[in-house]
């Protein structure tokens, strides 16, 4: 299997070290610029391409580790050419969007797969492993939490233009709304709100946002860009009619101080290094298998645009202050 690899910001760097972990083999980066996708070729002796249409006729499979707003163009000319396609989560800026590259992947017969991450962290996972088992019974409320650093702000950082990035709830609580609905099914409708500050000292967003799902359990998932970097902290409260799943990142310490510093950090928080084996390779070894072997892999195409499907509900809900049902969002393939 060859595999090219588009994008070489941070989640370039980590699928690059996951895919260096299965038998695949990585062909090359593509990037803004050669020189941004020159030291990733040269650490895995690797070619440099100038773009996807270079790229497509070498590889198998095509990784997308781009901004989302390009997805939607990127995963189009991938399954055009006939080639499987993994792409970073979210899948696509709005749901209408979201259909039509299923479609087109459906009519071309390529497999997606979206990189819905949080469902390979263990405590996640395990969490998912014990409710499913029916040990604790059936969930009746969900408390998810993630809440980390504003991404830094250069001049046309992607991240904090809402037109690009869908902003906080899009890029952010989108892994919250992904495992909720993995947890409790489909959702029928959304309530949320949102707080934004752009203090220049201290620039934040804050949302809270209710999934009602068709079963009738209650998610109730926080996201924030609202601590001082490099801080990251994630956690959950699974609450079922026979017992309680608990886990939270940060409670080896009783007492938490968040000290804003000069310290450098990335550009957005990245979690799960104090893992043996890191979720994004997990994810990467789970995908590799899947279309090697012909597998299912345990994040699809359809988790995918459901899940930009209740990130846009969240958004609008935000906007205008009332609940949103998800039925009101779905979208059409051309």
């Amino acid at each position: 299997m060859k595999v090219g690899i588009i994008g070489t910001g941070f989640m370039g760097v980590t699928h690059a070290a996951g895919w260096a972990q299965t038998p695949a083999q990585i062909c090359g980066f593509c990037a803004e610029t050669t020189a941004e996708a020159a030291p990733l070729a040269k650490q895995y002796h690797s070619k440099i391409y100038t773009s996807i249409d270079e790229m497509l006729p070498e590889v198998d499979v095509v990784d997308l580790c781009t901004p989302t707003f390009l997805h939607a163009e990127q995963v189009e000319k991938a399954a055009r050419a006939g080639k499987d396609i993994i792409c970073e989560k979210p899948l696509a800026l709005d749901v209408q969007t979201a259909v039509e590259m299923l479609a087109v992947c459906q009519k071309m017969g390529v497999r997606l797969f979206v990189a819905h991450v949080v469902r390979f962290f263990p405590e996640y996972a395990k969490a998912k492993a014990i409710v499913d088992s029916g040990k604790i019974g059936r969930p009746g409320t969900i408390h998810l939490r993630r809440c980390n650093y504003r991404p830094k702000k250069p001049v046309g950082n992607w991240f904090l233009d809402e037109q690009k990035s869908g902003g906080l709830l899009l890029d952010l609580s989108v892994h919250d709304f992904d495992y909720a609905r993995w947890i409790a099914g489909d959702v029928k409708n959304v309530f949320s709100k949102k707080v934004s500050s752009m203090d220049p000292e201290a620039p934040i967003d804050y949302a809270l946002t209710i999934l009602t799902h068709e079963n009738g359990t209650l998610s109730h998932i926080t996201g924030g860009w609202a601590y001082p970097p490099p801080n990251f902290q994630t956690g959950f409260d699974i609450n079922c009619d026979r017992g309680n799943i608990h886990w939270d990142s940060a409670e080896t310490d009783p007492v938490h101080v968040l000290i804003r510093t000069d310290q450098d950090s990335p550009d957005v928080g990245l979690v799960g290094s104090h893992l043996i084996e890191s979720p994004y390779t997990t994810e990467i070894k789970e995908f590799y298998d899947a279309i090697q072997n012909h597998k299912e892999a345990r994040v699809t195409s359809v988790d995918g645009m459901k899940a930009v499907q209740i990130a846009a509900a969240a958004r609008k809900s935000a906007e205008c202050g009332e609940p949103v049902m998800i039925d009101s969002m779905k979208g059409e393939a051309a």
